[in-house]
């Protein structure tokens, strides 16, 4: 009876031992998908603050003409302003991002990466978005 019990309780170990094991390469593949979008963006972030800047440069220069097209001037400023909300989109998912697990279980560590990769598709959306009209808009 004794030696049931054991072979039980080892089977049970061994069972939730592989289940750990399980949640923790899926939480590793999360956490690399997380990371894989945000290498994706970054090395745009200089592309948008050029971006930007050049819109602003833009949008002035038209309105020191005397024949201002203000709908324009609008569109450039209205552009420099999603570069740069794009742009601290980015560092505000960074900042808050955290790479410990800390305390959590795993499926708390799993509704946590699955979380941030909702979050930083979407800074990644703004980005290729902002910088897809700024393309638009500036090389015309």
């Amino acid at each position: 009876m004794k030696r049931l019990l054991v072979l039980n309780l080892l089977s049970l170990f061994f069972i939730l031992s592989s289940c750990g094991t399980s949640d923790q390469e899926e939480n590793k593949a999360l956490r690399e998908s997380v990371i894989a979008v945000h290498d994706e963006v970054m090395p745009l972030m200089s592309k948008i603050k050029s971006m930007e800047a050049k819109a602003i440069k833009t949008a002035e220069d038209l309105e020191a003409m005397e024949d201002t097209d203000i709908q324009k001037v609008e569109e450039l400023k209205a552009l420099a302003y999603d570069l740069n909300q794009a742009y601290e989109g980015m560092f505000v998912w960074m900042r808050q991002y955290e790479r410990e697990d800390g305390d959590r279980s795993p499926e708390e560590v799993k509704a946590y990466l699955e979380d941030q990769l909702l979050k930083v598709q979407v800074v990644n959306e703004n980005i290729t978005a902002a910088l897809s009209k700024a393309d638009e808009l500036l090389e015309n």
